[in-house]
């Protein structure tokens, strides 16, 4: 059955986001590719973080997570968020970034556009757990419509993480 299912993923090309968090002075970001608004009114957004990431035990901490979506020209920051563990590299160093609220979410100034939204639950849902965002602030989209990179541009770099 997972064959099955596999062949079914890959018809799909869904946009790709970075999440970061900050807790008790940690930061931590990734690529994310399970992601989706799942509410209108209240505006709500849910990422699912592989537990065996980095990002999922800081964002675990976080009372707030920033989720940014790239440009088609952003590669570089999918490979440094996708390809690099941050049990081993501090990404925070090799990107322009800002501290966002009281807990100094990092926002990434290369981001073709962010949100920061306040964590409202989390939910198992087998290797990942959904964190479930109220938005609370929204910062300016200097990407174009349909210029985003999608899962097919990222095919090439590998997790710094096993799933």
């Amino acid at each position: 059955m997972t064959n099955d299912f596999d062949r079914f993923g890959d018809l799909l090309d869904y946009p790709m986001y970075v999440v970061t968090a900050a807790a008790d002075g940690d930061l931590a970001g990734c690529l994310v590719g399970f992601a989706s608004q799942c509410s209108i009114d209240p505006p709500r957004f849910v990422v699912w973080l592989s537990v065996a990431n980095r990002t999922y035990r800081v964002a675990s901490r976080c009372e707030h997570l920033a989720v940014h979506v790239l440009d088609a020209g952003g590669h570089g920051l999918a490979a440094l968020f996708g390809g690099r563990s941050g049990d081993l590299v501090d990404k925070f160093e090799r990107v322009a970034w800002e501290p966002h609220g009281a807990e100094g979410t990092p926002v990434l100034r290369e981001a073709a556009g962010w949100f920061v939204g306040r964590v409202r639950g989390h939910w198992p849902g087998g290797d990942h757990v959904g964190f479930l965002l109220d938005v609370v602030d929204v910062g300016p989209a200097a990407g174009s419509r349909g210029g985003l990179l999608a899962f097919s541009d990222v095919d090439d770099v590998r997790a710094g993480h096993p799933a």
